[in-house]
């Protein structure tokens, strides 16, 4: 029997939000069915570091980045990367950026940020507990690591947000984070540990797992491309996919980067732009962090996983429709060389695509897409 007050309810996206939504919602009493045109979990949810973070509370847009900007772009190991043929249409964006990252800006949307973010590893413990994934979900902490005491504080407004909100933290000098990370370059100097975090050691697997159980538990996935929604006088009467119409009392919008046309289709103007993130698996590593580790210089992430050592990171402003440039991958691999020195300097190549470059074999490379408002 469906709960009082239960409605049929349409989750566009299969990955890990969008899973995690539906069966939170399927919990709660309601019936409901995903709608996700490529294969579940494939996504972002796929090439992502597999962090949680809970701590993750200060915005991209933070006081003196745009200073940053220049040098990040003209350096070809930077973490930023802009393909100057996008820059007229993400040019209004880039402005709205800018005008977000003062000082009372970024402490209201901090508090904002905790408030969402903060209870991620709470809310996930249950569905992962009945999805039988407790082996992929870890509370160990992350570690973030600065090359010198004058980077760690050009951090400090990041860490006083963290602070002023809840997220306890040990800072190590040297000797302390050699203790704590052995694998680590010793070009590293400070480091700062947020025990709160947590990680999943399989993203992809996670989020096949939660699928299956949501499935077992009288879920509906539906293989197809929403693209619209048909209403009924003010009221959703079905989403609109390249496969038929699916009658749905309400929708939830989980779409990542493909969000926006969606939200615009229910006239909500979501100031939301494309950013492009790449990862490379080395799936037999000579060294690797015991816990996910940060460059907080490179801004990219180094996480043991199930299936090796993952390097995530680096942002490319370049829209939805341009190719995967796989020498961001290439950068992550020689930033994970200098972080991680016990790595071996080469390994035997293999073709991985008919149109892709030559890469380490056991180094393979990928791309996900996310949005940024």
């Amino acid at each position: 029997m469906p709960a009082i007050g239960a409605k049929r309810v349409g989750v566009i996206g299969a990955g890990m939000v969008g899973v995690c939504t539906a069966s939170w919602l399927q919990r709660d009493g309601h019936s409901v069915f995903l709608i996700e045109a490529a294969e579940p979990g494939r996504g972002a949810s796929f090439g992502n570091a597999g962090c949680l973070n809970g701590s993750s509370v200060t915005p991209v847009s933070m006081p003196g980045v745009i200073r940053n900007v220049p040098r990040w772009l003209f350096d070809p190991l930077g973490p930023l990367s802009l393909r100057w043929s996008y820059l007229p249409v993400i040019a209004p964006w880039l402005l709205r950026f800018m005008r977000a990252g003062t000082p009372e800006k970024v402490r209201t949307q901090a508090r904002a940020l905790r408030s969402l973010v903060g209870p991620t590893l709470d809310a996930l413990r249950p569905l992962v507990s009945a999805a039988g994934a407790d082996d992929l979900v870890h509370r160990l902490g992350h570690l973030y690591v600065y090359r010198s005491a004058e980077s760690l504080g050009k951090d400090r407004l990041a860490w006083t947000l963290r602070r002023e909100n809840g997220v306890e933290i040990d800072e190590f000098d040297a000797d302390e984070l050699r203790q704590l990370e052995p694998a680590l370059s010793r070009e590293y100097v400070r480091g700062v540990l947020v025990r709160e975090n947590g990680h999943t050691s399989n993203p992809f697997g996670l989020v096949q797992r939660l699928l299956e159980h949501f499935l077992r538990s009288g879920g509906e996935l539906v293989q197809a491309r929403a693209h619209g929604f048909r209403l009924d006088g003010a009221r959703l009467a079905a989403i609109q996919t390249d496969g038929g119409d699916r009658a749905a009392d309400a929708a939830i919008v989980c779409a990542g980067a493909y969000s926006k046309p969606l939200a615009a289709a229910l006239g909500d103007k979501v100031p939301l732009e494309t950013e492009r993130g790449y990862h490379l698996m080395i799936s037999d590593p000579e060294a690797m962090p015991r816990i996910p580790t940060a460059d907080a210089d490179g801004k990219f992430v180094a996480t043991p996983m199930d299936t090796g050592l993952r390097f995530a990171g680096t942002v490319e402003l370049a829209g939805l429709a341009a190719p995967p440039d796989w020498r961001r991958a290439r950068i992550l691999l020689e930033q994970g060389r200098k972080m991680l020195p016990g790595l071996a300097t080469s390994h035997p190549e293999e073709r991985i695509s008919d149109d892709g470059p030559s890469i380490p074999r056991s180094a393979l490379p990928g791309a996900r897409w996310r949005g940024r408002t």
